[in-house]
C-alpha cells in the first residue's frame, strides 16, 4: 500500500475534481467546501477543510466520503 504525501486542500480539491466532484450549492459560511457527484448508488457529498494542509486522517476520511480508494487517489494526484 502506497504512502499518502502531504496535501494541500488545493491539490485534494482537484483530485476530486478530475473524479468527477463538482462544487455544491453554498450552504452558511465556514472555512470548508462541500463537493458532490452522482453515481448509480447514488449522490456522494464529501467536506474539504479549505486554506491548509491536511492530515493523514482527515485525508483518509475525505477518501472513503467520496468512494475512492488510495490507488485511484494517488493515481489521479
Amino acid at each position: 500500500m502506497s504512502r499518502l504525501p502531504a496535501l494541500s486542500s488545493r491539490r485534494i480539491i482537484q483530485v476530486l475534481r478530475k473524479a468527477g466532484f463538482v462544487e455544491a450549492p453554498k450552504r452558511g459560511k465556514g472555512s470548508h467546501l462541500a463537493f458532490m457527484r452522482h453515481d448509480p448508488t447514488g449522490t456522494r457529498l464529501v467536506i474539504v477543510p479549505y486554506g491548509y494542509d491536511i492530515p493523514k486522517g482527515t485525508v483518509l476520511a475525505i477518501l472513503e466520503q467520496a468512494g475512492l480508494s488510495r490507488e485511484e487517489f494517488l493515481r489521479l494526484l
